[in-house]
């Protein structure tokens, strides 16, 4: 896999940051248009990086992405509300699910992009966030996906961006449990909101920044 260089990465998404570098291939179709998304290229990525209201407005802004949904998956509960799941006895993570467009944002882009704005490295927590709901988590879909997921995270650690090993968790997707309404599209319907404004709106900022060739 050919990686290209990201810079400093400032690790903005979490209370930790350091001063190495991240590699990334991070490519769009620009000859696609979100216009044009077909049916037979759509996929799913799952993903836990922490808040799914940050995370989820990030992966949003991508050119590719259909659409994102803010759940959890992982867990033994069946249909887990949102305070069962902050209990952390539930066993589930706060997760995003994405539909793209392969032929316009491919999925390893979509890792790259994964493993670049949350801390990995931390177990069960982001930032000031803490519990297994807050667990780094790739679910994948397919063999391909999973072997593309262990690949990147390979590569990745090799690059000694943090001090510490990644701690992401990677297995197969399970049922997905929709979160409830109020937390879909969460930064845009409250962005008047302090925690928007204090937490998201500086990530949402420097991820537009980092990624703007990727952006819709």
């Amino acid at each position: 896999m050919r990686i290209f260089l990201l810079g400093f990465l400032t690790l903005l998404f979490s209370c930790t940051s350091n001063n190495k570098t991240i590699t990334e291939n991070s490519q769009v179709n620009n000859s696609n248009d979100d216009t044009m998304m077909t049916e037979e290229n759509i996929d799913t990525a799952t993903f836990g990086a922490g808040c799914f209201w940050c995370v989820e407005t990030l992966f949003a802004q991508l050119k590719g992405v259909k659409a994102v949904y803010s759940g959890y998956m992982g867990g033994q509960l069946p249909n887990p509300t949102y305070r069962e799941v902050c209990s952390g006895r539930t066993g589930h993570a706060e997760i995003i699910q994405i539909e793209f467009d392969s032929s316009i944002i491919s999925y390893n882009t979509l890792l790259e992009v994964f493993w670049s704005v949350h801390d990995p490295t931390t177990l069960n927590r982001q930032g000031a966030d803490q519990g297994t709901q807050y667990r780094s988590a790739v679910f994948f879909h397919s063999p391909e996906q999973e072997a593309s997921a262990r690949k990147v995270k390979e590569e990745i650690g090799l690059a000694n961006i943090w001090d510490e090993p990644i701690v992401t968790e990677i297995t197969a997707a399970s049922i997905f449990y929709k979160a409830e309404q109020y937390h879909q599209d969460y930064y845009n319907q409250n962005s008047e909101e302090s925690y928007c404004k204090i937490v998201i709106n500086p990530k949402v900022s420097k991820f537009r920044k980092k990624f703007e060739h990727l952006l819709k």
